[in-house]
Parts: structure tokens; sequence; C-alpha cells
């Protein structure tokens, strides 16, 4: 098996466990509906470490674009294999969705809310507020990145580091994705996102493209940080690329404060018409 092929299905495993999870627990007539967010951060960590078994030998099992980032920022994986990666991710994401979309086929039309039906495929913010859920995807990401390079510094007995990872997954669900949903994968938002658009989901409702570019942005910012923090602290080399991300991330966040405070001043302007 090549790695583009392991990363697709490791991927595609991913988003059926993952995106599986949320449809159980969110649709309507599912014996696990209303199962709630323990269930649903049990079901994308164990779904990572199956995944990583599955195709870990063959690709190193990334599944994540941020991953891939931060590995090759980190200097642990060629940066001319990166793109290979990446595509690769994103294909196995839709097909995941898809998986998911045709398992659960006769829930849809039964699940009328169509905020329900998206965020099975995709995440979205439980307050929206650009910078808060930016930086919500951005910290949660480098606590991911820095938590995989420190598990794989550690030797653990033979098999058990996938488990180990998955449990991490876990754990960063249930302490940092009440914000967001914790996409901290651009892959595995973007691309069931995608499938969701071009899926014929009854009553499905809109795709929400404007909040789209935050879990895509934000854990690339997080895990290219977190691939270069731990290169410059753990390993004592700074190298100029730490600066260039972290001036980068200091300048998104900070358009997206402004964006937002705008958003705030217009809104206190309109309702002082209305009144």
């Amino acid at each position: 098996m090549t790695p583009f092929i392991a990363e697709v299905l490791g991927t595609a495993l991913l988003i059926i466990f993952g995106g599986g999870v949320c449809a159980s627990v969110s649709l309507k007539k599912s014996f696990a509906q209303n199962g709630g967010w323990i269930v649903i951060a049990m079901g994308w960590g164990l779904g990572v470490a199956i995944a990583v078994y599955v195709v870990g030998q063959y690709s190193g099992a990334h599944l994540n674009p941020a991953v891939t980032l931060g590995l090759a920022f980190n200097g642990d994986f060629p940066w001319n294999q990166v793109p290979e990666y990446v595509l690769a991710q994103m294909i196995g994401a839709m097909i995941g969705a898809i998986f998911v979309f045709l398992y659960y086929l006769p829930h849809w039309k039964e699940t009328e809310d169509p905020n329900v039906k998206l965020g099975v495929f995709s995440t979205g913010p439980a307050i929206p507020h650009r910078f808060a859920n930016l930086l919500s995807e951005i910290l949660g990401t480098f606590i991911l990145i820095l938590g995989i390079l420190a598990i794989g510094a550690n030797k653990f007995t033979e098999g058990l580091n996938p488990l180990i990872v998955g449990f991490f997954i876990v754990s960063i669900g249930l302490s940092l994705g009440g914000t967001t949903g914790y996409a901290i994968n651009p892959a595995r938002d973007l691309g069931p996102r995608v499938a969701h658009f071009i899926l014929p989901i009854p009553g499905k409702g809109k795709s929400n493209w404007g909040y789209a570019w935050i879990p895509v942005i934000g854990p690339l910012l997080g895990g290219s940080l977190g691939g270069l923090f731990y290169k410059a602290v753990f390993k004592g080399q700074v190298t100029q690329s730490f600066w260039y991300v972290l001036v980068l991330t200091a300048a998104i966040l900070t358009m997206a404060f402004l964006v937002e405070q705008r958003k705030n001043d217009n809104a206190q302007v309109r309702s002082k018409v209305t009144i």
C-alpha cells in the first residue's frame, strides 16, 4: 500500500467513526440519540486509534493536514510529500462523509433541523465569535501537535502508541471541544462540508461557508506553531520560520478581532436606531 492510499483510507476511517458517532447521537430515531458529548469524544478518539492501527505502518497515519505541517516544521517529515498527503486526506475525508450519509440514509428525512444534519459533517461555534472561535482552533491544534510529538518521544509497549493517541484526542474533546466542536483538522471539517454541500440530503439547508475558513486556517496555524514550538523548546532549535508563523498568526487573529469588533459596533448602532 502506498502512503497516498494509506492516508486516503485512514482519513476515511477517521470520518466514518467520527462522523458516524455524530450521526448516531444527533439524528432522530437512532438508538444512540442524545448520547451526549462524552460519547462523541470517545467515538472520535477511538476512531483515530483504529485508523492509526490500520494505516500507521504505511504512511505514519497523519490523517490531518495540521499534523503533516507540524511534523514538517519539526523536521520529521519531508516538505515535498506535504501536498500529496494533504490531497489524500481531503479525498479520504470526503469518502468517509459519503459513507456516513449512506449508512444513515433513512434518518436524514426523519431529522427536521438542518443544523443538526450539518453538525454530522462539520463543526460550528457554540457562540459565534470570529476571534474566539479562531483562537480556540489554533490553541486546540497547538496542544494536539505538542501532545503527538511528546507521545512519540516516549517508548511504549509495542502497539500501544495509537491507543494513547486516541485517548489524547478524547481528552482534547472533553476539555477543549465545547467551544467549536474541536475540528483541529482542516480535512476533517472541509472534506465533509464539501460532501454536505453536494450530497442530496433531504432538508439539509446551507453548509455555513461563512464559518468554514476558521476550522481550516486555525488548525493550520496551530499545527505549524506546535511543530515549531516543539522544535524550539524541546530540541533547542529556534528557526526563522517560528517567528514568521508566530507573526502571521498574530496578524490573522488581530484581523479577526477587528472584524468581530466592527460587527458588534454595527449591531449596537442598529439596536439604537431600532429603539
